[in-house]
C-alpha cells in the first residue's frame, strides 16, 4: 500500500505559530497556526512553550493526547515556502 502524500514525517513549531512541515512526497511547507488559536479545542496552543513542543507522530501533527491537526487539512492548507514568502 502507498503512503499517502499527506502523511507528515517531519515538523519544526515556530515563534510566530507557524509549523514547517515534510510531507511523505517530499514536499516542505509552511502551515500558519494562528487561526486555530480561537478555537476552544486549541486554546492550549495560545501558550507558547506547549506549542513549541509540537512533534510528528502518527503521521500527523500532536501536542499530546488531546491536540492534534488532521494531516490533509495541514497539507491542503499550508504553503510553499515562496508561496509563504510572496503572499
Amino acid at each position: 500500500m502507498k503512503t499517502p502524500i499527506w502523511i507528515v514525517k517531519e515538523v519544526r513549531a515556530n515563534d510566530d505559530y507557524t509549523l514547517n512541515l515534510t510531507f511523505a512526497d517530499g514536499a516542505k511547507k509552511i502551515y500558519n497556526a494562528k487561526p486555530l488559536l480561537e478555537k476552544t479545542i486549541y486554546a492550549p496552543l495560545k501558550n507558547r512553550a506547549f506549542f513549541l513542543k509540537a512533534k510528528a507522530q502518527c503521521g500527523t501533527v500532536v501536542w499530546d493526547d488531546e491536540i492534534d491537526i488532521a494531516p490533509e487539512h495541514l497539507y491542503e492548507c499550508s504553503q510553499t515556502e515562496s508561496e509563504w514568502l510572496y503572499a
